[in-house]
């Protein structure tokens, strides 16, 4: 008797894992899968010159410190932004629940809304540097699979609103 009541509580144990296992599976992003749900990630470097880009032959170039770097898709929608650091140095992460890479690489496009005279008061002080995205590879990093994208090469525009 003791056996059948073990058998029963073990076969009610499974049936509650096999229920609930789905939904954790949802609301973990695929962890109990064995894959967590891949990563975006935007990152790049600015630097304070008219086309965000390092001088000619590596020559010395400043960065462009607390610069506001936008994630703008269709029409200008701004889906996320940051900050670059003391280096220059930007990243952006998203979810690609949230953002189709195809979309991302197609539709959307990197905005410098920091004018760069305020790196370089010698810069112009009105328009800015845009971008478009470029896939640069994985990064496999545990269960975690990041997906790189970089600026493609950023561009002055002396008419850009921010």
């Amino acid at each position: 008797m003791a056996l059948k009541k073990s058998l029963v509580c073990v076969m009610g144990v499974l049936v509650a894992a096999i229920v609930a296992a789905p939904i954790a599976e949802a609301q973990l992003g695929g962890i109990i899968g064995g894959v967590l749900s891949n990563i975006l990630r935007i990152q790049g470097t600015i630097f304070c010159t008219l086309n965000g880009r390092i001088g000619v032959n590596g020559t010395s170039t400043p960065v462009f410190p607390n610069a506001l770097v936008q994630l703008q898709c269709a029409n200008g929608n701004v889906v996320s932004s940051a900050t670059t650091n003391s280096s220059g140095i930007f990243s952006i992460l998203l979810d690609p629940l949230t953002v189709l890479l195809t979309s991302l690489l197609q539709g959307c496009r990197l905005v410098v809304g920091t004018p760069l005279s305020s790196c370089n008061s010698a810069l112009p002080s009105t328009g800015g540097l845009f971008s478009p995205l470029q896939l640069i590879g994985n990064t496999l990093l545990g269960l975690l699979n990041i997906i790189n994208i970089a600026p493609a090469g950023f561009l002055f525009s002396p008419n850009l609103n921010v």
